[in-house]
């Protein structure tokens, strides 16, 4: 079985509303149709509640309309999806990813298909030319993930660590992160997303810049909709 994660990015002249209705009604029941084995769809939705200034958008989190999770039996059965997804999207790029979830959701309910409750603050970001795999991974994995453990308050934390993108002209990620979050006031009251302390502002971003370039970091608060839930998960 292999995960796959698809950022779409949707037609200039559609707006986010009709973008995210065509998503989850038309084109999420034909991917699990055509194997999906679960299906998970985050949309960027939220820009109008934030502003356009807002520094929780950055890079392509101003423009990225979509990222869809999707776990196949193998990854050669996917051209099926990526048709179903082009039909909606103007642009899509798909990603073999590894994933990990050294937090999850543990009170999480509703029906497949509605939006969950909360937040997803979605981050996509390349590994520095100055690293290699084993010091990139090991300050993601062993310092920024406890790190954020101890300042945020997370509800679940995904981490996709990249194999290799899947089609022509994928912007270079190593990292794509699903960061969720109870509410969106927990994102954008800074004193309560760092913890009670803004000192913590400058711990998170110090650590970052030890693994990544901050001028490639790419974020954005998305809704979340589980479509079809991990059948070899507890529900």
């Amino acid at each position: 079985m292999e995960k796959l994660v698809y950022l779409l990015w949707k037609r200039e002249a559609d707006a986010i509303d009709a973008f995210r209705a065509r998503l989850i009604e038309e084109a999420a029941p034909k991917l699990v149709a055509d194997g999906a084995l679960a299906l998970v769809v985050n949309v960027s939705d939220l820009h109008a509640k934030l502003g356009p200034n807002s520094p929780l958008i950055v890079g392509e989190g101003r423009s990225v309309s979509a990222s869809v999770s999707v776990w196949l039996q193998n990854h050669d059965s996917r051209p099926a999806l990526e048709a179903t997804l082009a039909g909606v999207a103007g642009r899509a790029h798909g990603y073999l990813v590894t994933e990990s979830v050294p937090l999850r959701c543990p009170d999480r309910s509703g029906p497949d298909g509605e939006r969950s409750p909360g937040v997803t603050l979605w981050t996509a970001f390349p590994k520095p030319d100055r690293l290699g795999d084993e010091a990139f991974y090991a300050h993601w994995y062993g310092s920024h993930t406890p790190l954020s453990f101890e300042i945020h308050p997370l509800w679940q934390y995904v981490r996709n660590a990249v194999a290799r993108p899947l089609t022509p002209g994928a912007p270079p990620f190593r990292a794509i992160v699903e960061e969720r979050f109870r509410s969106l006031d927990d994102i954008l009251d800074l004193k309560r997303f760092f913890g009670g302390d803004l000192a913590n502002i400058k711990r998170v971003m110090d650590d970052l810049a030890a693994f990544t370039d901050i001028a490639t970091m790419n974020t954005t608060p998305m809704s979340e909709y589980i479509v079809k839930r991990e059948p070899w998960l507890p529900h």
